[in-house]
């Protein structure tokens, strides 16, 4: 016989907390993962001598170069510029936006049959692109009390290193079977599900969400009651006023430079690392696949351990500045080694020690930036990042180019490793 439950089951039941916020970071992470699958593809290409061919850029690696860095360039002015729109329309209907500016691009880049229509795809691709990072945050900002923001911010980060760990093998095995052209295709199938995902499971804020309940809704609002009390304290109706409630604060800008640094480092790599592994290293399509990915995979595994260590610990600077340190080491002896697995292992280890600085970095900025303005914070220090490191990966093409070695250009990111340390060094002694 059916039974049916007792009152006291079904109050137990209501009393316990939904995890919304639990499908609201996966659905995040998803669609980072996406969004650098699309990102990386052109790295792959880079490597190919079809596309290279086609494109008319073979041997120039400082036209190679201008692929990532007119991508940058448009995604940084985009994140700074347009990454306020979030806190006006919301982070749901500006990321909806980014993503189907993605899909345009990646189409475009599909049909190309020039340089400079692969250039045009690339810039939109950097404009929709710019939109969506900052919305991320916005999220974990709206969703979770400040104590889980380091786990949080460890989860959805996962896609910048799940994203190129699966891209580098998957799109080596596409193009080396199939040609470049249909690694654009499959991307622009893929962006219609974190699409769906974030139209139809996502709200901007908790008491939007008909799926929450009252007591994960509890939860989530009196751990952030403290926090909107000190923030109420800052008025900041207007852009001019939420944008000098953080420009003024010098953290903010060594923050800022920490995260420059950490995007050339990462755009670099990204950029030339399978080209440096084929061309300069004699790996094959398979072995270049595996080992461009290697870094990634380290790297998510640093993102959720230090992430949550941070949360534990409640530091965060003296770990973004000990990946820094590792960073640097890592590219350094891996661009001087002589032997080719130990440099392939040694620069995926410094790669990876990136990793270690990026939810750290978020949250911090988490706590610099007053709520109303997060958005705009968030584009500002990621924009100009991006925008600023846009260079990197033409800078390490016009080294390669001048000196015929891609050491030159390794050396500059160990240099840009050595700043970002100091910056976080002097956090650190401030006890962030």
């Amino acid at each position: 016989m059916q039974t049916t439950p007792t009152a006291a089951s079904q109050t137990a039941e209501s009393a316990r907390p939904t995890r919304q916020r639990v499908v609201l970071v996966a659905i995040l992470l998803l669609t980072l993962l996406v969004a650098y699958l699309d990102r990386v593809n052109v790295s792959v290409l880079l490597a190919d001598n079809t596309f290279l061919t086609e494109m008319g850029i073979k041997g120039q690696p400082v036209q190679m170069g201008l692929l990532m860095t007119l991508f940058l360039i448009a995604y940084g002015v985009a994140n700074v510029v347009l990454s306020p729109l979030g806190d006006y329309i919301g982070p749901r209907k500006a990321m909806s936006i980014s993503i189907l500016l993605w899909t345009i691009s990646v189409m475009i880049g599909g049909w190309a049959m020039t340089f400079g229509t692969m250039l045009v795809a690339r810039v939109i691709l950097g404009i929709g692109e710019g939109m969506h990072w900052p919305m991320q945050s916005t999220f974990v900002k709206n969703w979770f009390p400040p104590h889980e923001r380091g786990k949080a911010n460890g989860v959805w980060l996962i896609g910048l290193m799940a994203g190129p760990a699966l891209a580098m093998p998957f799109f080596s095995w596409i193009v080396s079977t199939w040609g470049w052209r249909p690694s654009f295709f499959i991307l622009g199938a893929l962006g219609l599900i974190p699409l769906a995902l974030l139209w139809f499971f996502v709200t901007d804020h908790p008491r939007q969400h008909k799926r929450i309940n009252a007591a994960e809704l509890e939860y989530i609002e009196s751990a952030l009651k403290i926090e909107a009390e000190e923030e109420a304290k800052i008025k900041t109706e207007s852009l001019g006023e939420r944008l000098r409630s953080f420009v003024l604060n010098y953290r903010f800008w060594l923050l800022t430079v920490n995260y420059f640094c950490i995007a050339c480092i990462w755009w670099g790599t990204m950029a030339w690392l399978p080209s440096y592994l084929k061309a300069a290293r004699g790996f094959s399509w398979a072995e270049m696949g595996a080992l461009a990915s290697l870094p990634y995979i380290l790297g998510s595994i640093s993102i959720l351990f230090f992430g949550h260590l941070a949360d534990k610990l409640g530091r965060r600077a003296p770990f973004i500045a000990i990946a820094h340190l590792g960073s640097g080491l890592g590219l350094y002896f891996g661009a001087t080694a002589s032997d080719n697995l130990t440099a392939a292992l040694l620069i995926s280890a410094g790669i990876a020690s990136v990793a270690i600085a990026l939810p750290s970095s978020w949250a911090i900025l988490q706590r610099i930036v007053p709520g109303k303005a997060i958005g705009a914070g968030a584009g500002m220090m990621n924009g100009l990042s991006n925008g600023g490191s846009a260079f990197a990966p033409v800078l390490i093409g016009f080294f390669i180019s001048l000196t015929g070695s891609y050491v030159g250009g390794l050396m500059f990111l160990v240099g840009v490793a050595a700043l970002g340390c100091g910056c976080m060094t002097i956090l650190s002694l401030q006890k962030y």
